[in-house]
């Protein structure tokens, strides 16, 4: 017989939604049977979404995961699925389903349980103690859940060493972070290796909240390297036969496998014997070459990201259309062309909402890209307003329309207007601020942080410049208008005002950021690498008094390894500064 044919169905999944999530599995188990596999796999808990957090601690829902794998296991007929799922037995577990002729065959149950950065898994889930190994015509499948490959030894080399795996499933829900893709093909070659053993790699893809799963799924052979890819961003059936002749060879020539043997401290390995769908025996798919998935910068990754993140989660929440605000600035102008890149441009309002302070050129500027973009425009002048709220405050406030209190009126007159937008018409109100100024409290409680999505939350300033420099580029125009680009920042809520009247330039504050906020490192480590020592202070005291806004902005994409939100959880209240 030809070597297995694999299929890795690389999909979508909505937490909570059963029903839909079956379906879908269903739809790719029949498309896998029609393409020639043998095994379909599928992504973690993609019967139930990941992650489903809180969900798993109601009963009702856990029983309900169990009811809707049995029904989908009945409706299978002699495919081989392996299908992520959460299961209720004395405890729950994160676990993956081998479904065969309207059957659950057998378990097994995710070992490693992650409980750092956006991961809570030993909150929610048990962790597994026994191993699983397929045997299917002769051929020798092991069975793992994400972090179970992301550690030497562990499963991967319990099922090699007892169970004789010589092909390794791995259903996976990683979510990605700027550059973790090429971090997990480092990865999975690794532990291709250590077994040696190919490893297939089935990730999620799509968005849940502020998450986005890039896919990438993947077939590793220790002797060939990368047998076939995925793309990235999208859904796909990746199709893969796999050729244990080389493998089998090299581990007689060199059984480094047999050494870990005694270590393994599971004694036991649980062996589900199956039979390979008969109908393909004279129907394979045939070899298929190693497709190189398209190679992404960083920054277009982050592009892709966004433009995934905002459209799941504006279908996933009920909405069609969403507004922001337009001020003829750098991070307005990028939201706005994500928006309008992810939902069509019919679907984004721009509002632009001039007060005194507003430069002419914002509003030719604001118009310039609406136009640019095709979205709807509108323009509604707060002047009025403002003047209104000055006159009744001038008892408690003066009226020298002097000071913080003065501008960030004018920016909860702003955040106003669009949330009575948001009501009126149904829109979901995008909040246009970077993490540089989030950082920093550069921003109005009630004012520019209003919305229901920070879609660009989670970039710095220096890269809300690069993304917009590659929608250009890869525009072949000024998508974005150049005045944008170049223009010094400003919050225009005060005359002549600068963002550097009261933060460090951007090119000197973000690499301190970048190390405080995502590397995690104190003062001294940050002075020590040769930035100044009285920046460096003022950044983390700055940072450090800020977290209580932070709490209450909206979520946004996750882009950068260490997001404000699941990633960090500073407390408000802390005497140490």
């Amino acid at each position: 017989m030809s070597g297995l044919v694999l299929a890795l169905a690389q999909i979508k999944c909505d937490v909570g939604d059963l029903e839909g999530n079956s379906r879908k599995i269903l739809d790719y188990i029949e498309k896998a049977s029609v393409g020639g596999a043998d095994v379909v796999i599928f992504p973690e808990l993609s019967l139930t979404g990941y992650p489903p957090e809180d969900l798993l601690l109601k009963t009702d829902f856990t029983r309900s995961s169990m009811a809707a794998l049995n029904e989908l296991a009945g409706a299978v007929g002699d495919m081989i699925a392996v299908v992520g799922f959460a299961e209720a037995a004395y405890d729950v577990f994160n676990s993956a389903a081998v479904i065969n002729k309207g059957a659950v065959r057998c378990v097994y149950r995710k070992t490693f349980l992650p409980n750092y950065g956006v991961f809570d898994e030993k909150r929610y889930f048990g962790a597994g103690n026994r191993n699983v190994v397929l045997d299917v015509a002769g051929s020798r499948l092991g069975l793992t859940i994400c972090e179970d490959i992301w550690f030497p030894g562990g499963p991967v080399e319990e099922q090699v060493a007892r169970g004789g795996a010589e092909i390794m499933l791995n259903l996976s829900a990683s979510p990605f972070n700027r550059g973790k893709y090429q971090y997990r093909e480092r990865l999975i070659g690794s532990r291709s290796m250590d077994g040696p053993v190919v490893l297939a790699y089935c990730n999620m893809v799509g968005a849940q909240d502020e998450l986005v799963f890039d896919g990438g799924s993947c077939v590793y052979h220790p002797q060939m390297g990368f047998i076939a890819k995925a793309g990235r961003f999208r859904e796909e059936l990746l199709f893969c036969e796999v050729d244990l002749e080389v493998l089998k060879s090299n581990r007689l020539l060199e059984p480094r496998f047999r050494y870990s043997r005694a270590d393994c401290p599971h004694a036991e390995v649980d062996v589900c014997e199956l039979e390979r769908p008969s109908r393909l025996a004279t129907k394979g798919a045939g070899p298929q070459k190693a497709r190189s998935a398209e190679e992404m910068s960083l920054t277009e990754e982050i592009f892709e990201a966004l433009v995934l993140g905002l459209s799941e989660y504006v279908a996933k929440n009920g909405f069609r259309k969403v507004v922001l605000g337009l001020s003829g600035g750098i991070d307005s102008a990028l939201t706005a062309a994500i928006a309008a890149e992810a939902l069509g441009a019919d679907n984004v309002t721009c509002v632009f909402l001039p007060s005194k302070y507003t430069a002419d050129e914002s509003g030719g500027a604001a118009e310039e890209l609406a136009g640019n973009l095709g979205c709807n425009y509108m323009t509604i002048p707060i002047g009025d307003v403002y003047k209104s709220y000055v006159a009744e405050l001038s008892g408690e406030l003066g009226d020298a329309e002097e000071g913080i209190a003065f501008e960030n009126l004018q920016a909860r007159i702003r955040g106003n207007i669009l949330m009575a937008l948001s009501n009126q018409f149904g829109w979901l109100v995008l909040a246009t601020g970077n993490k540089s100024e989030l950082s920093m409290g550069y921003c109005t409680l009630y004012g520019d942080m209003a919305g229901g999505f920070a879609l660009i939350k989670d970039l710095l300033k220096t890269q809300v410049y690069e993304v917009c420099e590659f929608m250009n580029a890869r525009a072949g125009k000024e998508v974005i208008p150049r005045f944008i680009i170049e223009r010094p920042p400003t919050a225009e809520l005060r005359e002549d005002q600068l963002d550097t009247d009261s933060l460090p330039p951007y090119d000197l504050l973000d690499p301190v950021l970048e190390a405080y906020v995502e590397e995690g490192l104190g003062e001294q480590e940050i002075i020590a690498r040769g930035f100044d020592r009285e920046l460096v202070s003022r950044v983390i005291r700055t940072v450090d008094a800020n977290e209580y806004k932070r709490r209450q902005a909206p979520v946004g994409v996750k882009i950068t390894p260490r997001a404000f939100g699941r990633d960090w959880r500073m407390p408000i209240s802390t005497r140490r500064r």
